[in-house]
């Protein structure tokens, strides 16, 4: 397959029905989608399939760049999201929300104002990035909870706080992940979604009555569920049990066999019916080679040929994710049972739809043109990426590498 970079038309068989089809672009548009008989698919020998372009809620980091880098000069920074977005589109995700995690004032300021001059300088990172996912600083304190967040930075929400990060981040702050239990929370949300902020659920010991509460207040979306928790809990009831049962919650959920097992997730996916986001939220090591590296976070870990990232101190304990969303997506279809076609839309339309994007997550006319176009290995089921289209131009393709 050779596609130019501005190529008119792509051929395959659409994910969700199978059907052949040709779809034609045009200003970063698709204009139709028409189906085609077999002998027209200008495809070679391989079959190929066209999905959605990915969006990805909760993106950390990717193929060695750190949404977090700190101690390096500012256009190290700015460089090392662009080189990020690079990497994720070789892995079919188009758009995405650069996560901001806990730290101190001055590191989250130049934090966002990294994503800020990444999107003013480069056109192609401000056309993929949603907006930034603040994750943190408000949210619990207690071991378990609070994941691998500094505690000597957690805190309770302070809108004056948050405004200022905003305004370096020019005005791009989308979500919000808030622990509702702290002082202040109730009235952080409804201030945040007064704001056309998507608030999330996370990282929090809170009550089944404190959770009630976030979701009156507006509270949309549960990051992560199950991870970021005790590794002991009650039987009942507990604030699993609570996010789960709460069906103005969509949840947000790790499908890489690694932070949840695979029975974990076929039982939220019984549970929510629908109501689920796919989030990879890689860390900056994801796509990187198996082996062993040193972190700013966790110092010592290791990289398994099976995906998995563990501290080298504790190999019990995750360092985070290593999977992309496309990841996800095998993963969720396999410990689920679901179509493959389903799975795509958890990682596309539905958090398209989430987070306010209308124009994402659907192969339809007038949408934009951010497909994926893959093969799927016959014997193993994996699914391996041909070409990348953002808007209409190919920013991917194993033709031209």
């Amino acid at each position: 397959m050779d596609q130019a970079k501005t190529p008119g038309q792509v051929y395959g068989k659409l994910i969700g029905s199978g059907v052949q089809a040709a779809i034609s672009m045009n200003n970063g548009l698709i204009t139709t989608v028409a189906p085609v008989e077999p002998e027209q698919l200008n495809t070679g020998t391989e079959e190929l399939w066209i999905a959605p372009g990915l969006v990805d809620l909760q993106v950390n980091g990717f193929g060695g760049y750190d949404v977090n880098l700190a101690g390096v000069p500012m256009e190290d920074r700015v460089e090392a999201i662009k080189n990020m977005t690079h990497e994720l589109l070789k892995m079919g995700t188009t758009s995405f929300c650069p996560t901001i995690i806990t730290a101190g004032y001055e590191q989250i300021m130049d934090s966002m104002t990294a994503v800020r001059l990444a999107c003013e300088s480069d056109p192609l990172v401000d056309r993929c990035v949603l907006g930034i996912h603040l994750e943190g600083p408000y949210l619990s304190g207690e071991d378990g909870p609070r994941g691998a967040h500094p505690k000597e930075h957690i805190k309770d929400p302070d809108w004056q706080e948050f405004l200022h990060w905003n305004e370096a981040a020019g005005g791009k702050i989308r979500m919000v992940t808030l622990a509702p239990e702290r002082a202040g929370a109730v009235q952080m949300i409804r201030k945040l979604v007064s704001s056309g902020i998507l608030v999330c659920i996370g990282h929090t010991a809170a009550t089944h009555d404190q959770i009630t509460a976030a979701v009156d207040a507006g509270a949309a979306m549960s990051t992560h569920l199950g991870n970021g928790a005790h590794p002991l809990l009650p039987r009942h009831p507990n604030y699993i049990w609570s996010q789960l049962a709460e069906d103005r919650l969509i949840c947000g959920i790790i499908a890489d066999g690694h932070h949840l097992h695979p029975s974990v997730v076929k039982v939220m996916a019984r549970a929510k019916q629908g109501r689920i986001v796919l989030v990879s939220d890689a860390v900056h090591l994801a796509g990187m080679p198996p082996g062993k590296y040193t972190t700013h976070v966790g110092g010592e870990v290791e990289l398994l040929p099976s995906g998995r990232l563990q501290t080298s101190a504790n190999p019990l304990l995750l360092a985070g994710s290593a999977a992309s969303l496309l990841d996800c997506v095998a993963g969720y279809s396999q410990f689920t049972g679901a179509e493959l076609s389903e799975a795509f839309t958890l990682a596309s339309a539905k958090p398209a739809e989430l987070i306010g994007e209308p124009q994402l997550g659907t192969i339809a006319t007038n949408r934009w043109a951010d497909l994926i176009l893959f093969a799927i290995t016959p014997e193993t089921r994996k699914i391996e990426v041909r070409a990348v289209i953002k808007r209409g131009e190919t920013v991917y393709s194993t033709s031209t590498r």
